[in-house]
């Protein structure tokens, strides 16, 4: 203390004034002799030991902190494990108490499932009752999603389900439930006969469900099970109380630690090993009962700012030992560092107001209580307001507007209390001419030449125009990023003539790098003819000054390639685009198509399978008709060979009636030739080959096979064929292929629907249309048979669905897929006999080839 300069300059004060007793600053009782009182151990000491009293000055007080540091640790670490103890105590016994309720809820709605179970086995409730039961438990305890009547045979008589369970708890009364939907526990309780619970399925929609099957007896004979399907995240919920649940992140697991439902709380990070406050996590961990080990209960105290307020009181202590040992330490050197600044004040302050003045920024100044002190000239321009009306002013100032006065003055209460962003803020101001502009002002600490603060330094800078421009290019620019870096498309942007990457996307630098090597490599795959870079040194653009509209406006390239590093096919569009500079630029945009390549190829392998195999099921299921058919002519050429035998022998035929015999007989083996040749053309497997066809000619060749069946089953064909019809860019084998299959479905339909024979008629029209601007050829097969239901209309082109016992769903399904693939439609429509379905009609349309281009069908 008596090295306090004012203190002294106060004591000098005092002792230089007339009768006025001197002042000490010893708070020692003085010694008779006046000497300071000293004990005389003290006094041997320094006396015997100078070098020892130094080092015991210095190791005392450190000895001392160190000691402090030792008992304040061992105390906390001694609190923080009984503390630890305590909290364990309390989670087992609220996890012991959360199982209870949990094992008194399941054996709750275990027992009454069972009550229901006794009834059904004493034949007092029917399904109607069973349903009505199992809605009134559903809607009393929502933990459970269905309850399910199964029969010995596993099929389903009666169930309901909550409103919220997911679809694999929906069940339709006749369903047979497979092994595995009931994980084994339907055997099991079949061969115990008493009640028993799954392990925890995992399930979609509602989360994690459990089963509980009971059993059914009939006079000791095992007659189904009553099956109760809970939902884990409900058992948690309204099982568990919330007092536990508020105090504990509780959760239910399999055993296999898997989340169930519930939450485990995030860890809370790495602590720091070894220190005493580093509270370890407090969870307990126990089996719910009567499910067993499968479902285990979690519950896991939330971790509290405990550690971190222990933690701060051992590192706040640690910091005042380590400040105390620095200053003993300083002491100890008896160093001081003092920092003398010299400042030519008045230079130093005509210097400042020369360069403020000179300032385009407004510069102001205000004292500790917010008055106005100071203003320059920039600050006056950008307000208005003249020196003299702007100093001396306090809130609320002239420049502020009326609708910003609350908020500029909570901000000007900032300002005087330190609470200013160093970064600035922004803030409107008024003119005095009423005009309103955006400004940003900057608030710094006023400090006089002896470090005492003064005041408030504000600077002002007007943004009303960068702002606008700010705000425009920043809203372009995240637009542009955002959009370019998240396409699942490589985007790249090279000059012309050179090999500058101007721009690339996120997937085109991880693709290919930073480099425009990968852009060119695209461009010279994909076959676009790039502009070769000179080798001038100028880089002046040598496109610059020529037209380029006409390159920029063109359509983009496409193209698709391989790229052998990246094991992918890209479909590659480029296009020419004026660059930001002005240069004109390529740009390459590389989208990944391996997916839909190989889906592509896959599905052409499969379709050309599914058709070969549908024309041998074809063939197959007209091999009686074409049997007969080939028969005629095979029996016509056996009676003519056998009468000119036989004529021959009696020598009783001329040269004229052997030529005509012989005649006939070439007719018949041409005409079983044609059939033969016809069906092997037909179930040959070859590729699909487009070309341009007539419909005449695909019709006639499907009517030379259908003609076949349709006159064995006694059903009448008529067609018209329009004249001059377009060619069409198809298959043809596979578009005679959907007629007979479209024929042939037109007369079993007419066989089930059991027509008169006069009745039975197909009518077959190929005609020309026009559908929304585009050519086309329609092929409609009319029939008299039973329809198609109007529920079924939707579902007759699924795979293997089919309205015929011995069908196998797959004609339409690949007749849709074949017309499809022509770039056709294939539809259907009843025709009825006032409410009587009197017939249908199928039709598909398939463009002409003056519309598409072959390219433009799959091969």
């Amino acid at each position: 203390m008596g090295d306090n300069p004012t203190r002294a300059r106060r004591t000098a004060r005092r002792n230089a004034r007339p009768n006025m007793p001197p002042l000490t600053h010893t708070h020692k009782k003085p010694s008779p002799t006046g000497k300071p009182r000293r004990y005389w151990w003290m006094r041997w000491w320094r006396r015997q030991n100078p070098i020892a009293q130094d080092r015991f000055a210095m190791l005392g007080p450190l000895v001392a902190v160190l000691l402090f540091v030792l008992v304040m640790l061992s105390a906390f670490g001694y609190l923080r494990v009984e503390e630890s103890e305590r909290e364990m105590e309390a989670v087992t016994r609220d996890v012991e108490y959360a199982q209870q309720r949990l094992r008194l809820r399941l054996l709750e709605r275990q027992e009454q499932l069972m009550r229901v179970a006794r009834q059904i086995t004493n034949h007092e409730i029917e399904e109607e009752e069973f349903i009505f039961q199992a809605e009134n438990l559903i809607s009393q305890y929502p933990e459970l999603l269905s309850i399910t009547w199964l029969d010995e045979h596993r099929v389903v008589k009666a169930m309901h389900a909550s409103p919220s369970a997911n679809e694999s708890s929906m069940r339709k009364t006749g369903d047979l439930l497979a092994p595995g939907d009931t994980d084994g526990t339907y055997d099991l309780a079949r061969d115990l006969r008493q009640p028993i619970y799954s392990s925890p399925q995992h399930a979609t929609g509602n989360g994690a469900t459990l089963f509980v099957q009971i059993p059914l007896s009939d006079a000791a004979r095992f007659s189904g099970v009553v099956m109760g399907e809970y939902s884990i995240d409900g058992l948690l919920r309204f099982g568990v109380p919330a007092e536990v649940m508020a105090r504990y992140a509780v959760a239910l697991l399999d055993d296999r630690q898997n989340l169930l439902a519930g939450m485990v709380p995030a860890a809370s990070g790495r602590r720091l090993g070894g220190l005493l406050w580093a509270g370890r996590d407090i969870q307990q961990e126990v089996p719910v009962s009567p499910v067993g080990n499968s479902l285990m209960l979690r519950a896991q105290g939330y971790r509290t700012s405990q550690d971190m307020v222990g933690g701060g009181f051992m590192w706040l202590i640690g910091a005042l030992s380590a400040i105390t040992l620095w200053m003993l330490l300083g002491t100890w050197r008896h160093t001081r560092r003092r920092i003398q600044a010299q400042q030519a004040l008045v230079a130093e302050t005509n210097f400042r107001r020369a360069m403020e003045n000179s300032m385009l920024t407004g510069m102001r100044a205000l004292d500790m209580q917010g008055r106005i002190s100071y203003v320059n000239p920039a600050f006056c321009s950008m307000t208005g307001w003249t020196e003299s009306e702007l100093v001396g002013r306090t809130a609320p100032f002239p420049y502020w507007p009326e609708e910003d006065r609350e908020n500029l003055a909570m901000r000007l209460e900032d300002e005087l209390n330190g609470r200013s962003n160093p970064g600035g803020f922004e803030v409107r101001v008024r003119r005095r001419n009423g005009q309103v502009f955006d400004a940003r002002m900057y608030v710094s600490p006023l400090i006089d030449p002896n470090g005492v603060q003064t005041g408030w330094m504000t600077s002002m800078t007007d943004i009303t125009e960068p702002r606008r421009i700010r705000q425009e290019l920043t809203a372009s620019y995240e637009r542009f990023t955002t959009v370019l870096e998240s396409l699942d498309s490589a985007v790249s942007v090279v000059p012309l003539g050179g090999d500058e990457l101007l721009f690339a996307n996120k997937l085109y630098r991880m693709w290919f790098g930073m480099d425009g090597l990968g852009h060119r490599k695209l461009v010279d795959m994909s076959g676009v003819p790039p502009v070769q870079s000179t080798d001038d040194s100028d880089q002046v653009d040598e496109l610059a000054g020529l037209p380029t509209d006409p390159l920029t406006d063109a359509r983009p390239e496409n193209a698709e390639v391989f790229v052998d590093e990246l094991s992918k096919w890209l479909e590659v569009r480029s296009r020419y685009v004026t660059w930001v500079d002005g240069r004109l630029a390529q740009m390459v945009i590389a989208t990944d198509i391996t997916a839909r390549r190989r889906a592509e190829q896959l599905a052409a392998e499969q379709a050309e399978r599914a058709q070969t195999a549908s024309r041998l099921i074809t063939m197959g299921e007209m091999a009686s008709s074409v049997a007969h058919e080939l028969n005629q002519p095979l029996t016509a050429i056996s009676n003519y060979c056998n009468g000119m035998v036989s004529r021959l022998q009696k020598k009783q035929i001329n040269e004229e009636d052997l030529l005509w015999a012989l005649e006939k007989t070439a007719r018949q083996a041409q005409r079983a030739g044609q059939i033969v040749q016809r069906i092997k053309a037909f179930v040959k497997r070859s590729e699909p080959n487009p070309t341009p066809s007539e419909a005449a000619t695909m019709v006639a060749n499907a009517l030379e096979l259908a003609d076949i069946e349709l006159r064995r089953q006694q059903v009448r064909l008529t067609h018209y064929v329009a004249a001059r019809l377009p060619l069409l860019m198809v298959d043809p084998i596979l578009i005679e292929q959907v007629l007979i299959n479209l024929l042939k479905n037109g007369a079993e339909s007419i066989l089930q629907a059991k027509r008169p024979v006069a009745q039975r008629q197909i009518e077959l029209k190929v005609l020309p249309r026009k559908i929304n601007a585009l050519e086309v050829i329609e092929f409609s097969v009319r029939d008299s048979g039973k329809g198609v239901p109007d529920e079924l209309l939707e579902r007759i082109y699924e795979a293997f669905y089919s309205t015929k016992s011995e069908g196998m769903g797959i004609g339409l399904k690949l007749c849709r897929s074949i017309i499809e693939s022509h770039h056709g439609r294939i539809q259907v429509e009843n025709l009825y006999n006032g409410n009587e379905i009197s017939g249908c009609v199928f039709s598909f349309w398939i463009p002409v080839v003056s519309q598409l281009k072959p390219a433009a069908f799959p091969s």
